[in-house]
């Protein structure tokens, strides 16, 4: 069986522009989109580069090259371009060059650290269902008990909606092993620790310290698929380093690789 290349036009578009799918849609419905030639109006068109495609006159060309930078957010700022609430968000503190770009992954409103976005949708995608290293330091109420640790190494599964957001359809959650934990204070009072996880789930780890009876106070990330917060202030960013991305790029092209193998095997 042949593999079909051809992918929605919108999509298209916004893997390879600075377009959104939304903005693509629209550019669509204009009248500003032809394919060889021809103006094209029906949203569900699905193409690839083999067929001429232009937005208001120029001709789009697969992207090769993709950017990522880092991001020190701040507690108090919403990872999403807008808030219906007025409330700050990561886009008013970064320059108005990355407004294009797309946060891979979240933070909540009230934790903190490294963020990383990029003006590439497959690699936010890729990344975001990675199963790449993610590092936290985490404050927590009362005592690290002999059952989270137990957690910690088997994980759980939450059959509620315990730490989630109140807003929050996930009515359930399988929480997969920690990579690692070290346990820097254990009091009745507070506790504080350091913790790599492989996934980034809604809320996952302040779900996984509730499921125990214990909320998360503090919660910062300070690395992120091998890319380091560093000394980076909180509301600065940064680019990638050379064997940043040299990194990434080795991880992307290893993951596509994988995923064309996969599907081929599926379909013999």
């Amino acid at each position: 069986m042949e593999r079909d290349t051809k992918i929605r036009l919108n999509k298209i578009i916004s893997h390879n522009t600075k377009y959104s799918r939304r903005e693509a849609d629209e550019l669509i419905k204009n009248g500003d989109v032809t394919i060889d030639g021809k103006v094209v109006s029906d949203l569900s068109t699905k193409v690839d580069f083999k067929d001429k495609v232009h937005i208001k006159g120029r001709r789009l060309y697969k992207k090769d090259h993709f950017s990522v930078i880092v991001y020190h957010k701040q507690k108090g700022e919403l990872v999403t371009k807008k808030d219906d609430r007025g409330r700050k968000t990561v886009f008013d503190s970064l320059p108005k060059q990355f407004a294009h770009y797309l946060p891979v992954g979240r933070l909540d409103f009230t934790s903190e650290g490294l963020i990383l976005l990029t003006d590439s949708p497959s690699v936010a995608t890729t990344l975001m269902q990675s199963d790449l290293e993610r590092v936290y330091y985490l404050k927590i109420e009362g005592n690290i008990t002999p059952a989270m640790e137990e957690g910690m190494k088997n994980g759980v599964f939450i059959d509620s909606k315990v730490g989630g957001h109140k807003d929050s359809h996930i009515e359930s959650m399988q929480i997969k092993p920690f990579l690692a934990y070290k346990i820097i204070k254990n009091s009745p009072t507070f506790s504080k620790l350091k913790v790599a996880i492989s996934e980034g789930q809604n809320r996952e780890l302040r779900r996984f310290f509730a499921y125990f009876d214990s909320e998360v106070t503090d919660l910062k990330r300070v690395s992120f698929a091998g890319v380091d917060l560093g000394v980076l202030r909180p509301g600065k960013n940064r680019y990638l380093s050379k064997s940043e991305y040299q990194s990434l790029h080795d991880f992307i092209h290893q993951k596509r690789r994988d995923d064309a193998a996969t599907f081929q095997n599926k379909n013999k």
